[in-house]
C-alpha cells in the first residue's frame, strides 16, 4: 500500500517528537476499524484514546499518536504531541497542503452527506477521488479526512457540519476549498440558532474558506438565499445559483418521479439538459444538479458527471430500498425505505413524498414510521404536529409513531392513518411487525437520536429469521 505519512513528515506537520522509523499507510480514531499500517490517533472525547493505544498497535497499527506514552508501549512506535486533538489538525492542514486536488467544500442542512456521496461516484469516474467517509463533518472529523488525503489525490470532497455558532468557518477554512455549496437552509439546530436566518449566516460562512478565485453554490430556492449570494458577493467569489427559482444558474425544469427512478430536466443558461437517478425523490434531483454544478465548477466534465450520477446509489439509512421477507413461509413481505440516518421537517417531507410516489404491490399499503425530529428549539411541537398538513401525507395510509414530541403528531392525525405510539423506538420496533401486511412500502423516518433505526435492525432481524427458517437446519 502507498506510504500516507512517515514518521519524520507527520512530525514536521504536528510538531511531535518521534524515536522510532515508521511508516503509516491510513489514519484511525477507533481501533474497532482500524486497519493494518494506520497511525491510531489517541483522542479523547467519551473515552481516552490512550487506554487503546496498545490494543491499536497489537493490531497492526504502524504508530499512534499521543501525548503521554501509556504504560507497557514501545515509545518508538509513538508520536508524542502536546495536544492530540490539535496535532490531528495540523496533520490535516498539512495532508491539505501538500496536494494539488481541487477541493469541493458542502455544507447545508439536508443533503449534504448525499451531495457528498454523489460527488465522490460522479468524480472517481474521471480521476483521484478522495471524500469523507460516512458524515465526517465536525472538529475532528474535517482534519481526519484531510489528514486521510493521499498526496496525487485530484479531487477532494470534505462534508462541513455544525451543531453550534461558529463552526463551520474554522473547518472551511481548513479544508480550504475551490467549491464550495450550501445544499439547502432548514430548520435544523433551530434550539441553537433561533432563527432560519441565523442557520443561514452559519452555512453561508463556508464561503469564508474559499481559495482566491473560488466559487460558491448557493440554494436558489430557499427563503434566506439573499443571505447565501449576498455573502458569496461579499467575498468577491463566483456565485453559482441552483434551483427551481426562475434566474437561477442551473435551474430545474422538471423531475419526473417513479417508483424506483428520477429523471430530471434542467436548463443551464440556454441549454437544456437530462440526467437520471437510479432512485425516486424530488429532493434528490436538486441534490444531483448541486452535485452537477460542483463537480463542473471543480474542472470535470459535465457530460460524464451526468451519466455517472446515473450509478449513483442512497448509502444506508438515507433513504436506501430493500425488501424483507418477514415470514419463513414467503407470506408477509415489505420493501423498506431506510432514512433513520437524521430528521428535519425539510427532510422528513421530502421523506413522506418519496413514500407517497411508491407504488405498493398486491394490496399493500403505504406506511410511515416517524421517529422524533431533535434540536429543533421552542417550536418543536408544532412544527411535529404541522406534519399532519403536509400534502403527501394524503396519499400516506398508517403513520406509526414514537418518542415524546412525535406523539403531538400522533394526536392530530386522522383516526383512519392513526397508527401505533411508542415512547420509545425499541418499544414500537416490539410491536410493529403484526401491524405489517404483504406488500407494504414501509419509511423510517426520524433524528438519529430518536434511535428509530432500531426499527429498521429490528424488521432487518425479522427478515433474516425468516431466510434461515427457509433454509433450514445447517
Amino acid at each position: 500500500m502507498t506510504v500516507l505519512w512517515t514518521a519524520a513528515e507527520a512530525a514536521a506537520a504536528t510538531g511531535g517528537a518521534v524515536s522510532g522509523d515508521w511508516a503509516a499507510t491510513g489514519v484511525s480514531i477507533d481501533t474497532r476499524t482500524l486497519a493494518q499500517g494506520d497511525l491510531f490517533v489517541a483522542l479523547t472525547a467519551a473515552r481516552d484514546g490512550h487506554d487503546f493505544v496498545a490494543q491499536a498497535l497489537d493490531k497492526g497499527a504502524a504508530a499512534a499518536m499521543v501525548s503521554r506514552i501509556p504504560d507497557g508501549v514501545d515509545a518508538a512506535r509513538c508520536l508524542l504531541v502536546r495536544d492530540v486533538l490539535d496535532a490531528l489538525v495540523a496533520l490535516g492542514r498539512a495532508g491539505r497542503a501538500r496536494t494539488g486536488a481541487r477541493v469541493i467544500g458542502v455544507t447545508g442542512s439536508v443533503g449534504k452527506t448525499t451531495v457528498k456521496e454523489m460527488l465522490r461516484t460522479a468524480l472517481s469516474a474521471q480521476g483521484r477521488t478522495h471524500a469523507a467517509e460516512a458524515s465526517y463533518n465536525n472538529h475532528w472529523g474535517v482534519p481526519l479526512t484531510l489528514a486521510r488525503m493521499p498526496a496525487d489525490t485530484e479531487y477532494a470532497v470534505i462534508e462541513i457540519g455544525m451543531n453550534a455558532p461558529g463552526e463551520i468557518a474554522p473547518l472551511a477554512r481548513m479544508a480550504r476549498p475551490h467549491v464550495a455549496m450550501v445544499t439547502i437552509v432548514a430548520g435544523a439546530h433551530l434550539e441553537a440558532f433561533g432563527t432560519l436566518d441565523g442557520i443561514a449566516h452559519e452555512k453561508a460562512s463556508i464561503y469564508e474558506g474559499l481559495e482566491p478565485g473560488g466559487i460558491a453554490i448557493a440554494n436558489a430556492d430557499v427563503d434566506t438565499a439573499p443571505i447565501l449570494c449576498a455573502k458569496a458577493k461579499t467575498l468577491g467569489a463566483r456565485l453559482i445559483r441552483v434551483g427551481e427559482a426562475e434566474g437561477a444558474d442551473l435551474r430545474l425544469l422538471d423531475a419526473r418521479i417513479m417508483d424506483e427512478a428520477t429523471v430530471i430536466r434542467a436548463q443551464d443558461g440556454g441549454v437544456e439538459r437530462l440526467l437520471k437517478l437510479a432512485a425516486p425523490g424530488r429532493h434528490l434531483a436538486l441534490n444531483a444538479l448541486m452535485a452537477l454544478a460542483g463537480a463542473e465548477a471543480a474542472g470535470a466534465d459535465g457530460a460524464e458527471t451526468a451519466m455517472a450520477l446515473g450509478q449513483w446509489r442512497p448509502v444506508a439509512g438515507r433513504g436506501t430500498r430493500e425488501r424483507l421477507v418477514l415470514s419463513q413461509t414467503d407470506d408477509i413481505a415489505i420493501d423498506l425505505i431506510d432514512d433513520a440516518f437524521n430528521a428535519n421537517p425539510a427532510s422528513l417531507a421530502a421523506g413522506l413524498e418519496v413514500l407517497a410516489g411508491a407504488v405498493p404491490v398486491r394490496g399493500g399499503r403505504r406506511i410511515a414510521i416517524l421517529g422524533d425530529m431533535l434540536e429543533l428549539g421552542p417550536e418543536a411541537a408544532a412544527m411535529h404536529a404541522a406534519i399532519a398538513d403536509l400534502p403527501s401525507l394524503a396519499a400516506v395510509d398508517v403513520v406509526h409513531c414514537s418518542g415524546p414530541l412525535m406523539r403531538h403528531l400522533h394526536a392530530v392525525l386522522p383516526g383512519a392513518k392513526r397508527g401505533l405510539h411508542a415512547d420509545t423506538a425499541d418499544d414500537l420496533a416490539q410491536r410493529l411487525p403484526r401491524e405489517l401486511r404483504p406488500g407494504d412500502i414501509v419509511l423510517v423516518k426520524g433524528s438519529k437520536g430518536s434511535r428509530v433505526s432500531r426499527v429498521v435492525d429490528a424488521l432487518r432481524k425479522l427478515g433474516q429469521a425468516a431466510a434461515d427458517d427457509r433454509r433450514g437446519p445447517p
